[in-house]
């Protein structure tokens, strides 16, 4: 795109996408701070990232409603504005407060600056011109990689050098990003609707075609494989493997970043010359085994290496899935993208806060303890392994999917 008037357009979009990685990878690096100093539980940490999403759904589901009625900008400025103040609030907070509460208030300004993010800016860069949608929203999406890579690097080294007890500075530090892309989108030029030339759909049309139904599937999917693994990585590494939370979160969820940036970056440069419908198929199986290998193997480094690999397979379920019903459905408009959001939103919910609420209850006596038991599970890892055996049902459905309707995309 470049050498168009749209360029800065782009590029505000691509740092919505990195703001959006700091919203929801930047709490999950603070989980064992959170457990140790303020005693919050597995099932609350599983809870406060449901909580998250929740929030993405509620706004994704006022989208639908709404989104091809409001401007771009509004939303966007918005959205960039919500982020700036649940960011400070996340630093503040639990200092002055009863601290899950007051993370949960922290989240729910975050949540809605990163669920309004997720229904404008992938219609708004499918409506701008380009030789390959596919390719281009690969690209964008990797950029959401580049920064929870980002804020996972950055962090970490922060953390080490100021000490875990000002943990609070850091979110306040990433607020600076959303408060300059709300600066930028205030001027950048703007394209809002469907293509040109393209009829539009109304969503009542799409909810009347048998394939859009997979599409929202493959979305609940695809962001349950990737969140179990981003949200949970770091935690997994620190408690089962007994490192260092800075090793634990470069071997955790920043090589998981790096590599589902390298997966979305290879698409978005090679992607003419490949089938959307068979590397969707192939990240699926690869997601399958990359979740069994991690709760199965028993040496704990195989385990994290292959949380990391996850991120290939990873890395097209999002963005492959809304290029996949894009190029179906072209007049879908920003309704289709905000539910096709909202049904990511809900894996992205429901897988992270079953992987958290499974670890605690294998923990107790009960069918899962025997089940770990019985697979020879032992240390603080158990429960967590249990979870995310339980999470390779979620990637297992997308492959289920692609494969029966492979005919129809061939």
């Amino acid at each position: 795109m470049s050498g168009n008037p749209y360029q800065s357009t782009v590029r505000a979009c691509y740092v919505s996408y990195v703001t959006q990685a700091i919203v929801n990878n930047l709490a999950p690096l603070f989980f064992v701070i959170f457990q140790t100093k303020y005693a919050v539980s597995l099932s609350e940490l599983g809870s406060l990232i449901l909580f998250n999403f929740l929030t993405q759904l509620l706004v994704d589901f006022t989208a639908v409603r709404i989104g091809d009625r409001v401007a771009y900008r509004v939303l966007l400025v918005a959205a960039h504005g919500s982020t700036v103040i649940g960011l400070c609030l996340l630093g503040v907070l639990p200092q002055v407060m009863t601290p899950f509460p007051g993370l949960i208030i922290a989240q729910m300004f975050c949540a809605v600056g990163g669920g309004l993010c997720e229904v404008v800016v992938s219609p708004l860069v499918d409506a701008l011109p380009s030789d390959c949608k596919e390719a281009s929203m690969s690209l964008l999406h990797s950029f959401y990689c580049w920064g929870q890579a980002l804020a996972v690097l950055l962090s970490t080294l922060l953390l080490s050098l100021i000490g875990e007890a000002r943990w609070w500075w850091i979110p306040i530090l990433w607020s600076v990003v959303p408060l300059y892309n709300l600066f930028a989108f205030l001027r950048v030029p703007i394209i809002q609707g469907v293509p040109d030339g393209t009829e539009e759909q109304p969503l009542k049309t799409l909810l009347r075609n048998r394939f859009f139904y997979v599409s929202l599937l493959l979305m609940v999917g695809g962001g349950a494989t990737e969140l179990v693994m981003a949200q949970w990585s770091s935690f997994f590494a620190e408690k089962g493997l007994g490192v260092s939370k800075l090793t634990g979160d470069l071997l955790g969820p920043c090589l998981f970043a790096v590599f589902m940036g390298c997966g979305r970056l290879f698409y978005g440069l090679f992607g003419q010359r490949i089938r959307l419908h068979r590397a969707l198929t192939f990240c699926a199986a690869l997601g399958v085994v990359c979740y069994l290998a991690a709760a199965l193997v028993p040496n704990p480094f195989v385990s994290l290496a292959a949380c990391a690999i996850t991120g290939v397979a990873a890395s097209l379920m999002w963005p492959g899935t809304l290029s996949l019903t894009s190029s179906r459905f072209p007049g879908g408009g920003t309704s289709m993208f905000a539910l096709l959001a909202l049904c990511g939103d809900l894996g992205c919910s429901s897988g992270p806060w079953l992987t958290g609420l499974v670890a605690d209850l294998t923990d107790r006596p009960g069918p899962l303890a025997v089940l770990a038991s019985f697979l020879g599970f032992a240390g603080e890892s158990t429960g967590l392994r249990v979870g995310i055996l339980v999470g390779a049902l979620f990637p297992l459905l997308s492959l289920l999917l692609l494969l029966v309707t492979r005919k129809k995309n061939s």
